[in-house]
């Protein structure tokens, strides 16, 4: 295997930056960012999610949040659009509606 064809491995603290939650592993990831973890310095890598902030992992039943707040630009983004949808459906079926009373009054 050639030298310098693949990065170093090299063991990465990892930090949720949601919870906090931190955790070494082996990675070739190279960060710049660096941190004292346990007494040693290690480079440091942050991730939006890990084992520690997923629902399905933590078995939280409550809403997933995300700290850089993709959630809350979703639902604002789409809010418009839904209500937009849920009065189309209100509005036909007030004309079925409408519709059945014209029937049974003939």
């Amino acid at each position: 295997m050639k030298k310098q064809g693949h990065p170093p491995y090299q063991q990465i603290l990892f930090i949720d930056s949601s919870t906090g939650f931190k955790f070494i592993c082996g990675s070739t990831l190279q960060p710049k960012e660096t941190d004292v973890f346990e007494g040693k310095t290690y480079p440091v890598y942050r991730l939006p999610i890990s084992s520690a902030s997923h629902p399905f992992f933590n078995k939280s039943k409550a809403q997933f949040i995300d700290t850089e707040g993709r959630v809350d630009r979703f639902t604002k983004r789409y809010a418009s659009k839904r209500k937009a949808q849920e009065a189309e459906v209100a509005a036909k079926e007030e004309e079925k509606e409408t519709a059945k009373k014209k029937r049974k009054q003939k």
